[in-house]
């Protein structure tokens, strides 16, 4: 059945609630797209500006299928739609099919490590002392479990809006994951957003001229074990949605 045909008819849209959604290549059973919504949410593909997705609809559709939607859970509250959109793109995401640009928003946890997942709740906060100079920079979107230390590091270090100042005065970055750092890198630079090698993907607008990026490397031992694995959610604003946070770095 061609899918541009199908609607939803409001009584089943009601019992759907919110749901959970699967877009699979018919060739291979791969699943290339997973997503939440509720209504007609999971058809607003078929119809949407040309991205990643539709082009694979496409390249589908030219050679002879059609693309298989699939609800993977329905009947959810918002919360729980959330939560296991986020263990299906933590699952799936290995497999390198998924166009999933980030995990899944609003999702707490996620897949983690057992080491990961006792630094999260014991909370075992970092060793801070007077002369660090650090940036800390939030990647909730975009950390997975089992990521690369090259995508981790590509993940944390482009591209941001920060106070000019402040971000070059700081020595070390801190990637944060749900209040842990999961990696210290020692900061040789700051550049515009753009202009040095990156290997991620990014629908962030990179080239824009009030972003900027940081080239480093991980840090020695004695720095990493005084933050690594440690938490730093106390020191982003409660409420805040701002992915950057600073210690002892002042504006001048």
């Amino acid at each position: 059945m061609n899918n541009l045909r199908l609607r939803i008819p409001p009584a089943v849209a009601r019992k759907l609630g919110h749901y959970v959604y699967l877009l699979t290549d018919p060739r291979n059973r791969s699943v290339f797209y997973v997503g939440k919504g509720k209504n007609g949410r999971i058809l607003a593909h078929l119809r949407g500006e040309e991205n990643a997705i539709t082009k694979k609809m496409e390249e589908i559709r030219a050679a002879g299928g059609e693309p298989v939607m699939e609800v993977l859970a329905h009947g959810l509250g918002q919360q729980e739609a959330h939560k296991i959109e986020a263990a299906a793109i933590d699952l799936l995401l290995d497999l390198g099919n998924l166009l999933n640009a980030v995990r899944g928003h609003g999702a707490k946890t996620g897949r983690m490590g057992l080491q990961d997942v006792i630094a999260y709740h014991t909370k075992r906060k970092a060793d801070f002392r007077k002369d660090d100079k650090l940036i800390l920079i939030r990647i909730n979107k975009l950390y997975r479990f089992g990521m690369s230390d090259s995508d981790l590091y590509d993940a944390t270090r482009s591209a941001w809006r920060v106070d000019e100042q402040r971000c070059k005065r700081a020595e070390y970055a801190l990637a944060v994951f749900q209040g842990v750092v999961r990696e210290v890198y020692a900061i040789t630079g700051w550049f515009p957003a753009g202009t040095t090698l990156n290997f991620r993907p990014s629908k962030l607008g990179i080239t824009e001229k009030d972003r900027w990026e940081f080239v480093g490397k991980i840090a020695a031992d004695q720095i990493r074990k005084r933050f690594l694995n440690r938490y730093v959610g106390h020191l982003f604003k409660w409420g805040a949605m701002g992915p950057i946070s600073y210690v002892n770095v002042e504006a001048q």
